[in-house]
């Protein structure tokens, strides 16, 4: 191929990656701290791009070169900002994770998929208690933040910026169709830091933990609701025929990952939980294709039970309702 093509092929690959309100040339305009015009002649081939600008757009679009010119280095690259203790800004954090959701929501055609061993984070957000301890328990308990080592949950801050950001949070993944795959152990990790949180002395008040538990029933029943229907909203809205849809299937053998696999317009990205907090992030074709493949594996291995199978549905949601029971008898 020749050089202006490659170069052309170069600036296809990041539009196909932009949600559709952005502006090509003014976002390559931006980044390389030149003109619209300039960015324009470069888009259609007119002017090279140098090593260095070709390094900035690569760094800023998450672009992979190898893949981009069928280099097979038998690698996937992977980006991510991982989480300090040290400088850890919580705010910045719920922020960053809604301009993720906005990119995707921002294209013509959108999904998501969830492989979930967790309850996914989204749908925290309705409930600023539950939300607040999930993440007051994540950096007291797994990742020792100094500030949260004597502090018990009452006397947190982190509600504040919730209620700001998780709210945006919510509304947006709520207008993404999604498609979930959870186990009966999806919900197991949020009672047991619950249970763990009370025997270690986390909680000032029995209060607290009755609200918790009070929140984590109304979050799964809120969930059978959307599977009932096959809709996303909103608590304390109706589903219209504009909303988005959601899937949620019950698999029986494999314990979930954490995987999130977002698909918009012709971009793929997938996310991979680890250290709690942090995700991975690829748009690696070859590595996001093969994800896709093996989330529909799982889903032909489960049983669908949203819109569908009520009996199985029913028999899901009440033996999650049941562990919730189980554990708050003995708490």
């Amino acid at each position: 191929m020749e050089p202006i093509q490659l170069q052309q092929v170069f600036f296809h690959h990041i539009k196909s990656r932009m949600p559709a309100h952005l502006s090509l040339a003014e976002e390559v305009a931006e980044h390389l701290n030149i003109s619209n015009d300039s960015a324009y002649r470069r888009i259609r081939g007119e002017k090279p791009l140098s090593f260095e600008e070709v390094q900035l757009l690569c760094k800023h679009f998450r672009i992979s070169l190898d893949h981009l010119l069928n280099i097979d280095s038998s690698s996937t690259v992977f980006f991510g900002n991982w989480v300090d203790k040290e400088s850890f800004d919580f705010e910045k954090y719920l922020s960053d994770m809604l301009l993720q959701l906005q990119q995707i929501a921002g294209f013509d055609k959108k999904e998501m998929y969830y492989e979930a061993k967790d309850i996914p984070p989204f749908h925290h957000f309705q409930f600023a208690e539950l939300a607040a301890f999930k993440y007051f328990f994540w950096m007291k308990s797994i990742l020792s933040y100094p500030d949260l080592a004597k502090t018990h949950f009452e006397s947190h801050t982190l509600k504040n910026p919730l209620i700001a950001t998780g709210k945006k949070i919510i509304e947006t993944y709520s207008g993404i169709p999604s498609i979930e795959i959870w186990s009966i152990e999806t919900i197991d990790s949020t009672i047991r830091q619950i249970e763990y949180s009370h025997q270690t002395g986390a909680f000032k008040k029995k209060e607290t933990v009755t609200q918790l538990y009070d929140e984590l029933e109304q979050l799964i029943a809120h969930i059978e609701a959307q599977a009932e229907c096959g809709k996303k909203f909103i608590i304390g809205t109706e589903p219209t025929e504009e909303s988005a849809s959601y899937q949620l299937f019950f698999n029986e053998v494999i314990l979930g990952h954490n995987t999130i696999l977002s698909i918009g317009n012709e971009s793929k990205t997938v996310f991979i939980n680890h250290g709690v907090l942090n995700y991975m992030i690829t748009r690696d074709q070859r590595f996001c294709d093969y994800t896709l493949q093996s989330m529909q594996n799982i889903m032909r291995k489960s049983s669908l039970i949203s819109s569908v199978s009520e009996k199985e549905r029913n028999r899901f949601f009440n033996a999650l309702k049941e562990k919730i029971s189980v554990s708050r008898k003995v708490n």
